[in-house]
């Protein structure tokens, strides 16, 4: 039986290709941000922020009854989330309320959630 394998095989450079690549990459900084974002995302408290945030609007004391944690742990992942401009803040008096920075965040939760769905039920999971 032979053995399949993706190796490139050839020598030959697609310096088209190269060239319309390199102009649309992300530079450095923007790599670095984008690590940055997604590092966020890749945390179960702070995913779980966002989780509730973009159903409602939410204070740190309402988040952290939701979630069983304390306002001390709430409000350091909310601060990181703030941060990276995940989520934003409005303060009505003396209590401030916190939400998905923009529409681009909630999507992304959104498609990913979407995502995760679709494949549990394709698995039947």
């Amino acid at each position: 039986m032979a053995k399949t394998e993706c190796v490139c095989d050839c020598e030959t450079i697609h310096k088209d290709i190269v060239e319309i690549v390199n102009k649309k990459k992300l530079n450095q900084c923007e790599l670095l941000e984008m690590t940055r974002f997604y590092k966020a995302f890749a945390d179960e408290t702070r995913l779980k922020i966002i989780n509730i945030l973009d159903v409602h609007e939410m204070c740190v004391c309402d988040v952290a009854v939701v979630l069983n944690m304390t306002k001390s742990a709430i409000s350091h992942q909310l601060s990181y989330l703030k941060k990276l401009n995940i989520i934003k803040a409005r303060k009505e008096g003396k209590i401030v309320f916190y939400s998905l920075a923009d529409d681009h965040v909630k999507q992304l939760f959104e498609i990913c959630e979407e995502h995760i769905k679709e494949a549990r039920d394709e698995k039947g999971c």
